[in-house]
């Protein structure tokens, strides 16, 4: 049986790529087209296919390797051939020299036909599990001289965006697309006149029955290579893999398939293979490291500010030190619901200009009337807590006040007509803040019911997005913990915050005497990009009388 020797076919402008996964072995019966190895540059990774059929005899490769154009990648024990040894396409020139002489049914104009210029069509290839992607950008124009494996287009999904390249070299003579069009595997990109043969893009199978009929001087067994030299360029258009562009992931396209699967972005792997080749192991990692909240991927970064070590604000690198160096250490990582709150806080704190007004109003009244009204409805199973009244005061408040219930949309405000008010809750995971929505058509003890069912959805950890979301104003209560003033952090994109603290006995001056009065200590942080000082004064002051005096809710 013949020894075919398989080499590395025109890869493009790439000299030297590195041999990073062998895909065959010894013994393998190997297809024509089928894959043999994958290379790759410091641009691309692209698989390198056979160019003949039949059992894997010896690779002459292996991984580390340095190969380019005409390398012998391995050798093949070919089955129903001719007894001579068929060699690796470098003949082709010499059989295209002979091809001139008079074949048997083909004249000899016909023949020189194939080396005259051709029009060749270049099509989109196999790009993956993809359907109608946008062309977002074209690298060329009519006139400009292609190679072989050169970028045409860009195109985009809902997922990645990859370069198109050109599976063939020539001049272009007509660009078929353009940005904005739609795309599929097989639609026709652009034309280019090249000195491909003829046979090679109109008649192909015509072509190769031909090569077979006897040529003055050249046997069945030496035409044999020039079939096999004119598929060594095919795989360009149908391999997925060989877009010679630096912004692909070095990855095979098998793992690449994985990763589409799982929705993973693999620009944002770290890859663990050889000179950083992502491989399945670390598709999978990523993907538990994601799902753990132990990464997060740019499209959830992009909701919190970047750089958390402050490196995109332009400050000092965050310290790194080795705490191991001072005594024992125990490390934790952060859960989930710390990790996102945190982002968001630091956005926060960074980019809203916050002052905070410190008052204290007088409950003494109120907390009676609490303590009674739980007595009376302690059947219900209802527990009346001063945050449910808080709700309610800040209700009319923000009514009256309607900059605090407004949010900022560019150089515009946006004024809200509904009322839902968000309350921080601990819990063991960390703070969350459920909303109470339309709180202005809620009496206190509606409120105070359904604070109880999302405080303990929260330390269950089921609410939902949408018991979280749409809050106008909120309110954070240290409740019975203690402290006196804190200065909370504005929960973008509302403009202001509300902070409460355990409330005490105090002598208070009645104008006569001292008396003892309960008081409760107000902590108001707001935007001053949309509220000045007097605003805020005057809400904070609003809100103490009608807590001192709740009939005011009313008016």
């Amino acid at each position: 049986m013949p020894i075919i020797e398989i080499q590395v076919p025109d890869i493009g402008d790439f000299d030297e790529v590195a041999v990073i996964e062998l895909l065959v072995k010894p013994g393998d019966t190997v297809k024509a087209e089928q894959s043999l190895i994958t290379v790759e540059s410091d641009k691309a990774s692209m698989e390198i296919p056979s160019s003949g059929a039949g059992v894997v005899k010896e690779l002459k490769v292996k991984i580390g390797d340095k190969v380019k154009q005409g390398s012998i990648v391995l050798t093949l024990e070919a089955a129903g051939a001719s007894s001579s040894p068929a060699t690796a396409p470098t003949p082709a020139p010499a059989a295209v020299s002979e091809k001139k002489q008079p074949v048997a049914g083909i004249n000899t104009a016909q023949a020189a036909m194939n080396s005259v210029a051709s029009r060749i069509e270049v099509k989109v290839p196999d790009i993956g599990d993809f359907k109608d992607v946008a062309v977002i950008e074209v690298f060329v124009k009519v006139g400009d001289t292609i190679k072989v494996e050169q970028s045409l287009v860009t195109v985009e999904s809902d997922k990645a965006a990859m370069e198109i390249p050109s599976s063939a070299a020539g001049v272009l003579k007509e660009l078929k697309v353009k940005v904005g069009d739609k795309i599929n595997i097989g639609d026709l990109l652009a034309i280019l006149e090249g000195s491909a043969p003829t046979g090679a893009s109109t008649a192909p199978a015509a072509a190769v029955s031909e090569q077979k009929q006897p040529v003055a001087g050249v046997n069945t067994a030496q035409a044999a290579p020039v079939s096999v030299a004119s598929s060594a360029h095919a795989p360009a258009a149908h391999n997925p893999t060989t877009a010679p562009t630096g912004a692909l992931p070095h990855a095979s396209p098998s793992v690449r398939k994985f990763a589409r699967e799982l929705g993973v972005p693999l620009e944002e792997v770290k890859g663990s293979g050889l000179k950083g080749r992502i491989t399945e192991a670390d598709i999978q990692g990523f993907t538990k490291a994601v799902m753990s909240g132990a990464v997060a991927t740019k499209a959830i970064a992009a909701k919190a500010p970047a750089g958390g070590d402050g490196a995109a604000l332009g400050l000092i690198p965050w310290p790194k030190i080795d705490f191991t160096k001072f005594g024992p250490i125990e490390r934790k990582e952060m859960s989930r619901i710390k990790k996102i709150s945190g982002q968001n806080l630091t956005r926060n704190a960074i980019m809203i200009p916050a002052v905070t007004n410190h008052d204290d109003a007088d409950i003494t009244d109120l907390e009676a009337f609490r303590v009674s009204t739980n007595k009376e409805n302690e059947k219900l199973g209802i527990k009346v807590t001063m945050l449910a009244f808080l709700i309610k005061a800040c209700v009319a408040a923000l009514k009256k006040f309607p900059e605090f219930n407004s949010s900022l949309d560019g150089d515009a405000l946006i004024y809200k007509q509904y009322y839902h008010i968000g309350f921080a809750a601990d819990t063991p995971n960390g703070l969350v803040v459920p909303v109470i929505k339309d709180a202005d058509k809620k009496g206190v003890l509606q409120i105070s019911q359904e604070m109880g069912e999302l405080a303990k959805k929260a330390r269950d950890g089921k609410l939902t997005p949408a018991e979280m979301s749409g809050a106008c104003f909120t309110i954070s209560s240290l409740g019975g913990i203690g402290g006196r003033y804190f200065t909370p952090i504005i929960n973008a994109p509302e403009v202001a915050i509300l902070g409460v603290c355990k409330s005490q006995m105090e002598p208070v001056w009645d104008g006569e005497k001292f008396v003892p009065r309960l008081m409760l200590p107000l902590s108001l942080t707001w935007d001053h990009r949309v509220i000045d000082g007097a605003a805020a004064a005057r809400f904070n002051a609003f809100l103490g009388q009608i807590l001192s005096d709740f009939r005011r809710v009313l008016l």
